[in-house]
């Protein structure tokens, strides 16, 4: 049966709201008196009509990405039992009594040959809060291994670095996103909301019509493309460039006495070191290293101090300025910069950064990631260990220490001394892992590879055994917004008889492997001991129930019992010990040498990756929705026709991009939105469209972040230019 539901988008972390509806046509009545029902729909038709929500966030609006998202509820690829592979390689049902069976027999002899540490999980930052804190205790007491880690380390890990280190806190926005509205001046670096999230830009309109909409991103973006209208900017620097680029924006700050020096006296620490920093940046030096003219550097100075004393200034950054080696000090150059200004903590401007994924924010805070425990506690911190210990009734030394940062994870699949039993929750890392390549080869290599889904994703292809799983339409829970907002998601669809939730699997695994604690399937149970969990950690949602939720109030952490919440962090003072907010002086890292070009007839471009406004993340789910997969079939690469000339490349031709870790085919699209010395391509796609296979498996030293958006390509026509078949991959893994 379905029923209306009050929920919200099951995509990206701006959680638009939206109702879910039964289809409205009914069957008519065939014998007098009868009761006309709901007709079911045809198998290519939705099960449940969407309607978008009047919320803060998205003020009724949707994108395209939620409007089609119902279609997916009755897609024909569905997965709806445990599916093992055989030798032949081919996934055939079994019960799930068989499946959980062998996944214990797995995890005990993985122990028993290798240690607890040889069993990993890789969980996603689209999983509800619930699941997301029960998997992170099911590792650490059911599985007894430190070796977890997330999906979110390549979306928010350099933001959050930062953010701990400057401010003592992470969340995403520390204020309400209506906030914006009001603002005369918004800096916005490497995200493009006009195709991620698209109904963020009205958030922006105050701004861009006052002239003050100042875009960062190499290329001409649609957000970028949004500035024209009313007088505001487009910076395009060169792709690597951005700390450079804030550092110069520093210095004219500075020396051009436009800093608030009241607040850097009163509310920070570490000035005169960033001063000292930023001197040898002055505007013509940092032009001749980012490509932007001075003049620009200097006037977008000017106008967010101007924005700052008069109408209000915000600083916001994305993934495009954070997925690099040097992300995290990035971040921090404009989290000073905005410290320089006096933003952060004021009611009128701020300094944010703009989550991605659906539950980012609040799949970090309860223990997914390798470092951390619920609330948002340091898994190295003695209280903090103490303080879950009591709440999950163990001792402290049962829980492990520290485990391994995504990548690392990843790179140890299939060695002696690492990963052999792996379970994939929520993620589809054959696709969204940096050098896919490799990642795949690590899965194949496992003894025992465990993948709960809802659709053959190319990660569950690789599975030994799939679990089924619920859809978003289909649970009960919680998420937490790019705002801090902790949100309701509400069942309004029976699932398929066979699909379990994670929490049901959870518990099952937990009882059968004879797990110390309780593993309960009920959401709420388990946001009941969240709370406690949380409880005094930074991030904590101990005042926060499902019936305050219920009711529509809003809910920003912390939240501590007997408050009100904190819809803005920060308006005292900053999460340090001294209330002061922490500036730190950073310089540009050098990059490693690429490998030198072997082909004589490729020319050596950047290559940048990024999102579409039809897709989503590894396009597991949008590539299924034929609408969207209709207007985006394909990966295309993005290259300035002056580049494109000096190739022999034209609109439509077979390119190859590839480098030292892998190759992929796919057309040419002509733009000069783009630098001439600059490609893109969107990392939807897989196989031989897959752009992971060309990015680097370097991280930050400090946040683990792959380098995505800055890797060295080798561009020119490809051999065969007869059409490649479309999609190939999705196709044969729903025929399987």
């Amino acid at each position: 049966m379905t029923k209306s539901a009050d929920t919200h988008c099951p995509y990206c972390a701006l959680q638009c709201a939206m109702t879910l509806k039964s289809p409205a046509e009914l069957t008519p009545a065939t014998e007098p008196g009868s009761v006309p029902v709901p007709a079911a729909p045809a198998p290519d038709l939705p099960l449940l009509e969407v309607s978008g929500r009047d919320f803060p966030t998205n003020r009724g609006g949707l994108c395209r990405k939620g409007w089609t998202s119902a279609t997916l509820l009755n897609h024909p690829g569905r997965v709806t039992e445990p599916l093992l592979k055989g030798a032949d390689g081919i996934h055939r049902p079994i019960g799930w009594d068989q499946a959980l069976a062998l996944v214990t027999t797995a995890v005990k002899d993985t122990r028993a040959k290798y240690g607890a540490d040889a069993v990993g999980v890789f969980g996603g930052g689209g999983l509800t809060n619930e699941k997301a804190y029960q998997l992170g205790k099911f590792a650490r007491l059911a599985l007894g291994t430190s070796r977890i880690d997330y999906n979110g380390r390549f979306c928010m890990s350099s933001a959050a670095a930062a953010g701990m280190r400057a401010f003592g806190v992470d969340r995403g926005l520390p204020f309400p996103l209506e906030d914006l509205d009001s603002a005369s001046t918004i800096l916005m670096l490497g995200s493009n909301v006009a195709e991620t999230m698209p109904p963020f830009v009205q958030h922006l309109k105050g701004a861009r019509d006052a002239g003050g909409l100042i875009i960062v991103d190499p290329r001409r973006s649609a957000t970028a493309a949004f500035t024209s209208d009313g007088g505001g900017l487009h910076l395009q620097p060169l792709p690597g460039t951005d700390l450079t680029l804030l550092l110069g924006l520093s210095h004219v700050v500075i020396h051009e006495g436009l800093a608030d020096q009241d607040f850097i006296d009163q509310r920070t620490s570490g000035y005169q070191a960033v001063v000292r920093s930023v001197n040898s940046f002055w505007p013509e030096r940092v032009q001749s290293l980012t490509g932007v003219p001075a003049e620009l550097i200097r006037e977008t100075a000017r106008r967010l101090a101007d924005g700052a004393r008069k109408g209000g200034s915000y600083i916001l950054t994305g993934r495009g300025v954070e997925q690099h080696v040097d992300g995290t000090d990035t971040a921090t150059a404009a989290i000073n910069l905005s410290l320089l200004l006096g933003l952060p903590g004021s009611r009128r401007s701020g300094y944010g950064t703009l989550t991605g994924q659906g539950n980012g924010q609040g799949g970090r805070e309860h223990g997914q990631k390798a470092d951390q425990l619920p609330g948002y506690r340091k898994i190295t911190d003695p209280a903090a260990r103490a303080h879950v210990a009591g709440v999950w009734g163990v001792p402290e030394e049962l829980i492990p220490g520290p485990g391994l940062p995504a990548v690392q994870l990843l790179k140890s699949l299939g060695k002696p001394d690492g990963v052999r039993c792996l379970f994939v929750h929520a993620s589809n890392i054959a696709v969204a892992s940096p050098d896919a390549n490799s990642v795949i080869a690590g899965l194949r290599s496992l003894d025992f590879l465990v993948v709960c889904d809802f659709f053959m994703s190319e990660t569950a292809a690789e599975a030994d055994l799939i679990l089924p799983v619920l859809q978003w339409a289909e649970e009960e829970g919680t998420l937490t917004n790019l705002e801090g907002r902790v949100l309701r998601r509400r069942r309004a669809l029976q699932p398929p008889a066979g699909a379990r939730s994670e929490l049901w699997i959870m518990a099952r695994l937990a009882e059968a492997l004879e797990a110390p604690s309780t593993y309960s399937e009920d959401p709420e149970t388990v946001f009941e001991e969240l709370r406690l969990a949380s409880a005094g950690g930074l991030a904590d949602y101990s005042g926060i129930d499902y019936a305050m939720l219920d009711r529509g109030e809003a809910a920003y952490w912390p939240y501590p019992a007997g408050s009100t919440g904190t819809p803005r962090l920060f308006l005292d003072a900053f999460a340090h010990s001294d209330g002061k907010a922490v500036m730190t002086a950073v310089t540009p890292r050098r990059r490693r040498t690429p490998a030198a070009n072997p082909d004589a007839a490729a020319k050596t471009m950047t290559l940048i990756t990024g999102r579409l406004l039809e897709h989503y993340q590894s396009g597991a789910q949008t590539r299924r929705v034929s609408e969207l997969l209709a207007s985006q079939p394909e990966a295309k690469m993005q290259i300035h026709p002056a580049a494109a000339a000096d190739m022999g490349i034209t609109a439509g031709s077979l390119v190859s991009v590839a480098n030292e870790r892998g190759e992929v085919v796919c057309r040419a699209e002509l733009s000069t939105a783009i630098r001439p010395e600059t490609v893109f391509l969107p990392f939807h796609f897989p196989e031989l469209e897959s752009a992971n296979r060309l990015t680097e498996a370097a991280t930050d030293p400090i946040s683990g972040m792959p380098e995505f958006k800055f890797n060295k390509v080798w561009v020119r026509l490809a051999a065969n230019q007869l059409d490649q078949p479309q999609n190939s991959v999705l196709q044969t893994t729903e025929a399987s």
